[in-house]
């Protein structure tokens, strides 16, 4: 056999000195002989150990852990559906109802078996984003159509309201316990736990705001460890990150970092020859790779991969602001702000009567804000100041830097009026707006016509849908945020708004709302 050409390194470079993991120099991951990679691990100089590809290929403990639970609660919750379905349907245990039991028996296994198959126990759907509760759905319809066909092929006869019963009740007992489970997930990683460990290769600016925006937002789970640069003799550090290489050391660094994601940020020097090589270098290791081309409020099922003349290409499509999803979404809206008004009715009349009562002044407060595509309408809610905070403004706003007007302890506020801030009531009249068709039930925030005087033209984007009633702006932190978080995250909105996006806002409403957290 002809021996191989001599061995060249796929990458050599010193590495940074200095953060929690000291100095690291050698030879990175991986050599090349005649264009193939070569398993062989490499030995940092500085007597550290790599973790084995066997130990690192299994997922982390929690990881595991938390798979566990949640195929634990699908089960529960298929059984608790099938209980109910019989129960409510039959009534009593009779001989008739003899199948349906085994029916039940046969849900939990069978329920996650569909969710496993749909892959919805994978470790990038669990803890962010709404694929996972949309998997979740897609299993229980198509669970539901699936047993519809079989016992029409087969001929065999289904009570239908245990069908109706049993299979809607078990994806929704699912969903809810799916965000039970998430919601733990997510104080555990406010705590610092849970966190996927990640190497960023990239620019030093756009290392800095990826670095900002995990932080920011921790229940996404990604924990920066360590970051590589382009070339060597950069800065050491980017936004309290230790620079431990440059492009050609991150499977090194991998390794050293014991890090099990990477993420690589667009620029030109890792184009797709150096990326494919890097990917071959983490497949031994089953270390994740995430690429963000750029960083863009873009996500879901508006971005998609084609490939076009043998090139991956990332393809954007338009926000859906119009057409069927948008009438489904209207029509949502205002059945459910049909359905809240008649049941909250009392509860609406007794606030009516508190704010009459406990200060001068009518108890609805009117007041012109801008809807979809620039247009004024008039907003409803209980009042919950002074009547005169309107000229008292003046007073105040000269405190108070940026376009939103928002501060702690407003003097204007009525001690019933901080009351119900805190609990979100004085905003329940505005279903009236979202049932005449001004706002939604979720969206960006209303805002006044001296703030959309101040818009740019990007953030004109806002008005392109509905104002809501809630949004990711209330269950991120409501009046905590400051001008340029309320924006971007009234933008993320509008660029990747769907149904399931709705629903999900719609559930953390409640906790946001029992938290009281930013309402002032």
């Amino acid at each position: 056999m002809k021996p191989p050409r001599a061995l060249r390194p796929a990458g050599e470079s010193a590495l940074s000195s200095g953060g929690p993991w000291g100095s690291v120099s050698g030879r990175q991951e991986g050599c090349v002989f005649d264009g193939e990679l070569s398993t062989a691990p490499a030995r940092p100089r500085d007597g550290r150990r790599v973790s084995a590809p066997a130990d690192r290929c299994r997922p982390p403990l929690w990881v595991r852990q938390y798979r566990g639970r949640a195929m634990f609660s699908d089960a529960v919750c298929a059984v608790l559906a099938g209980v109910v379905a019989v129960a409510v349907r039959f009534g009593e245990v009779t001989p008739y109802v003899a199948p349906y039991l085994a029916l039940s028996a046969v849900l939990p296994p069978l329920w996650t078996a569909a969710i496993t198959v749909n892959r919805a126990y994978e470790p990038r759907m669990l803890g962010a984003g709404t694929e996972e509760f949309r998997r979740v759905v897609q299993c229980g319809l198509a669970l539901t159509a699936g047993l519809a066909i079989g016992a029409y092929v087969t001929k065999t006869e289904i009570a239908r309201g245990y069908v109706v019963l049993a299979l809607p009740l078990m994806t929704t007992l699912t969903l809810a316990a799916r965000q039970g489970l998430r919601r733990g997930l997510h104080r555990r990683r406010e705590r610092g736990d849970c966190m996927r460990r990640v190497v960023v290769a990239g620019h030093p600016a756009g290392v800095a705001e990826l670095v900002r925006r995990f932080r920011l937002e921790p229940e996404h789970g990604m924990q920066v460890v360590a970051a590589c640069l382009p070339a060597a003799g950069g800065p050491r550090e980017v936004a309290g990150v230790p620079v431990l290489g440059d492009f050609t050391d991150v499977a090194l660094v991998v390794g050293q970092t014991t890090a099990d994601t990477v993420a690589v940020l667009g620029c030109p020097e890792m184009d797709g020859v150096a990326l494919s090589r890097l990917a071959w270098r983490l497949e031994r290791t089953r270390t994740e790779l995430v690429v963000a081309p750029a960083l863009m409020e873009v996500a879901g099922p508006r971005t998609t991969i084609r490939p076009a003349a043998g090139l991956p290409l990332l393809h954007v499509e338009h926000p859906d602001l119009s057409g069927p999803r948008q009438l489904v979404k209207n029509l949502f809206d205002r059945t459910a702000a049909v359905v809240l008004l008649v049941a909250l009715a009392p509860l609406l009349a007794v606030l009516a009567v508190a704010v009459r009562s406990s200060s001068q002044g009518p108890a609805l407060f009117r007041q012109t804000r801008v809807g979809r595509g620039g247009a004024e309408f008039t907003i409803y809610k209980f009042r919950t100041m002074a009547p005169d905070a309107e000229l008292r403004k003046v007073e105040l706003v000269s405190d108070v830097d940026g376009v939103l007007f928002k501060i702690r302890a407003d003097p204007r506020v009525t001690p019933f009026g901080a009351w119900m801030r805190r609990r979100s009531l004085d905003e329940l009249p505005q279903l009236i707006n979202v049932l005449l068709g001004h706002m939604s039930l979720v969206g960006p925030r209303p805002p006044l016509p001296q703030e959309v005087a101040c818009y740019g033209d990007d953030v004109r984007r806002r008005l392109l849908v509905r104002p809501g009633l809630t949004g990711l702006w209330q269950v991120s932190g409501r009046s905590d945020l400051s001008w340029e978080e309320s924006v971007r995250l009234d933008l993320r909105y509008v660029e990747n708004w769907s149904l399931m996006l709705d629903l999900q806002i719609l559930w953390k409403t409640w906790s946001a709302v029992a938290r009281g957290a930013g309402a002032y």
